[in-house]
């Protein structure tokens, strides 16, 4: 069975860099996409409302927070993304030293 994680992060008030970060999300590199799969993450979506993302990921089973970063740590490419990324990202407040995306609280769900 399936889980979702929601997160969040902001990006930097600048339209210009804006604009950049979403011309590099039209196609993202191989590699970012073969690690986001090989963690178990199944599906995954950014939305963006001024500076302020919103992500829902799906994943399956195998997931895990711990064992995607430790897999991150050791990818080179995963490395420079997360670089050039974080010329665009900033840090929410309240945010730890290392911490960028944020997990959300759900504080509603429709229930049938």
């Amino acid at each position: 069975m399936n889980r979702r994680y929601c997160l969040t992060l902001d990006l930097k008030d600048d339209p210009a860099l804006i604009a950049e970060y979403k011309r590099y999300h039209e196609k993202i590199w191989p590699e970012i996409t073969r690690s986001i799969k090989d963690s178990g993450i199944v599906d995954m979506e950014i939305y963006l409302l001024g500076t302020r993302m919103f992500m829902i990921m799906e994943v399956n089973e195998s997931f895990s927070f711990g064992a995607k970063n430790h897999a991150d740590q050791l990818n080179a490419k995963v490395q420079e993304w997360e670089k050039l990324m974080w010329t665009y990202q900033q840090s929410l407040p309240g945010t730890k030293p290392g911490e960028k995306w944020l997990l959300m609280e759900r504080v509603f769900k429709l229930e049938e």
